[in-house]
């Protein structure tokens, strides 16, 4: 069935189109992923389908009940008091299952939180079709993973989403967004990424061969020519006869090399050019410019205890960070992984004495206070401080902070100005690094002052991997980046031969990135020696193990029961019911033995 008709929509921002296209159509069973790099217009078409914003030209025709889950949205209030007044039945138990039915009084809400709200006030409706705009933003794994569950209810939705785990999981077509107009593939959005690999290839298989006929053409021109040239001119001894005749032939061969020339010329100009595909710079940083340690390991902690106030973070735990790796932090909202990251640099910067922050977030005693300025440190609360004494750093090691702040960059001066001020690297290896972020050529020399969000952050990045850091620090650095971007820092990150302890709530980039694990909750950290694949199917075992723990003690419990039963006079028919049963319950628990 036809849910929505899109047909010749315009959308222009001044004279600059920022999406266009001929017609899109979404019926029944479409489960649509949306992707395309930062500033695109994926927002623009989803505001265009939903109907909160009127194209140029064209128009859009909904045969069904709509619902959308923004991404920047002024009116959570409006859904807090809309959902109090429907505090009953599927809007209370969706509170419930997202944890925030009990928080509905306060007078804020984290970003967190909020994001669940306009989830629950979503799937709280009756809708046919859903929009959703990077819906899970600000949502540890357990969120990502119950919408996901509550998604993948849903037969039809549009999602704008950099969650490349979610789009494989869930969709069946992915719209891609580039240069103002939209092209739809068939697939998840694995299928989507090979689709888009074949593309490459036919690309450089066309370019190859573009290039070896436009060769192999001029090779003959040039001979041709050089051939022409050298038709001689007839002796001088030649009679005149002779000599006539002789001149004739050279011009007619002359002639007819010439018009082969001619010819050869012909198809040259008509051959079609092919552009040369795009290939990535490969990166050649002197890493020994850092001076990085021998250590094997290079930060660890025992006995590490942390709280807020009343509130307990960390109690007696243990943790090692390994040299050269790339360690994920991976935990639930409010189990300490950020707190651990300020910890660890707070450590490093009363180690060194440090007071100068530039290109790393300065340590706050509040988790949630973002910053990667330059500036003077604030002063350790006695808490913090008596935390960070018990973490163990190597002498040799050099950490850098990202915390998505942006302070530390110079509006005022150029992309390579600002990355190649405190570098110790060459400025072609910097460029490099840009490039390989998805800022090349000329973008360098843009001032940081015009830059978007995305942009800025990737030039932070880049001032980071140049720096004479040799651990990098990384809270959730996929953050308002696109696919793309993100897929870039994967490739850049695994190439990196520092030590790289991060937080993310990505699957796809933990699994992609990571080599270890540290596992955060319960007051402690637990150490995964390899990916999140590996130590998500080892839960999963455990889980089966404390199950079939729990089944066989419930059959222990039944069976003295039942031998108690058969220690006492009992009717006949009674007893062998229970011998019956005795059987059985042994007979289980000899299989779940």
């Amino acid at each position: 069935m036809l849910l929505l008709e899109a047909v010749n929509i315009r959308k222009y921002y001044g004279d600059r189109l920022i999406i266009g296209f001929d017609e899109l159509k979404i019926y029944s069973g479409d489960r649509i992923g949306v992707t395309g790099i930062n500033g695109s217009g994926k927002s623009t078409l989803l505001d265009i389908l939903y109907g909160s914003l009127e194209p140029d030209e064209g128009y859009v025709r909904r045969f069904c009940e709509v619902g959308y889950i923004r991404q920047f949205d002024m009116h959570e209030g409006h859904d807090i008091r809309r959902l109090k007044a429907e505090a009953s039945g599927t809007a209370m138990k969706l509170l419930s299952e997202f944890e925030i039915g009990t928080k509905l009084d306060r007078q804020a809400l984290s970003g967190g939180e909020q994001t669940r709200l306009k989830i629950a006030g979503a799937f709280s409706r009756d809708t046919a079709l859903l929009f959703a705009d990077e819906p899970t933003s600000n949502l540890d794994y357990r969120g990502i993973e119950l919408f996901r569950q509550k998604l993948e209810q849903l037969e039809s939705f549009v999602m704008v989403s950099h969650d490349r785990s979610l789009l494989d999981a869930l969709c069946n077509r992915i719209i891609e967004v580039k240069d103002g107009g939209i092209r739809t593939f068939s697939g998840n959005y694995s299928f989507y990424r090979k689709q888009c690999e074949a593309e490459r290839e036919r690309s450089i298989a066309e370019f190859e061969k573009y290039i070896a006929e436009k060769t192999a053409l001029e090779q003959a021109i040039s001979d041709r020519m050089r051939r022409a040239g050298k038709v001689r001119k007839a002796p001088a001894r030649m009679g005149n006869s002779e000599a006539r005749l002789h001149k004739r032939r050279a011009a007619e061969s002359q002639e007819k090399i010439t018009r082969a020339a001619k010819s050869l010329a012909t198809r040259l100009e008509k051959l079609e050019e092919k552009e040369k595909p795009k290939e990535q710079p490969v990166i050649r940083l002197d890493f020994s410019l850092t001076e990085p340690p021998e250590n094997k390991t290079v930060i660890s902690a025992e006995r590490l205890s942390f709280s807020y106030g009343n509130v307990p973070v960390f109690k007696n735990a243990g943790f090692t960070v390994t040299n050269g790796l790339k360690t994920a932090l991976w935990g639930g909202n409010g189990t300490g992984k950020t707190t651990l990251l300020n910890l660890i640099y707070a450590a490093w910067l009363e180690r060194n004495g440090s007071h100068d922050t530039r290109a790393a977030a300065p340590v706050r005693e509040r988790p949630d206070i973002a910053g990667c300025g330059s500036g003077v440190r604030p002063p350790l609360g006695d808490a913090m401080a008596a935390a960070a004494r018990c973490i163990n750093i190597v002498p040799k090691a050099r950490l850098a902070y990202f915390r998505q702040s942006l302070e530390d960059l110079d509006p005022g001066k150029t992309v390579l100005e600002n990355v190649m001020k405190d570098s110790v690297q060459s400025e072609a290896a910097a460029r490099t690094i840009l490039a390989r972020l998805r800022l090349p050529g000329s973008d360098v020399f843009k001032k940081v002052g015009v830059l978007s969000g995305g942009e800025r952050i990737k030039v932070c990045f880049a001032k980071l991997l140049v720096s004479k850091a040799n651990v990098l620090l990384l809270d959730e650095p996929t953050n308002y980046l696109d696919m793309q971007s993100i897929e870039a820092l994967e490739n850049v990150l695994k190439e990196y031969e520092g030590t790289v302890l991060f937080v993310s709530h990505d699957r796809a980039f933990v699994r992609a990135v990571a080599d270890r694990l540290l596992v955060t909750g319960g007051l402690t950290v637990r150490t995964f020696e390899g990916g999140i694949d590996e130590y998500e199917e080892g839960m999963r075992a455990a889980d089966v193990v404390r199950n079939r723990e729990l089944e066989k003690n419930i059959i222990r419990m039944r069976l003295t029961e039942v031998i108690s039963r058969l220690s006492l006079q009992t009717q006949a028919e009674d007893r062998e019911a229970l011998e019956e049963e005795f059987s059985r319950l042994t007979k289980q628990l000899r299989e779940l033995s």
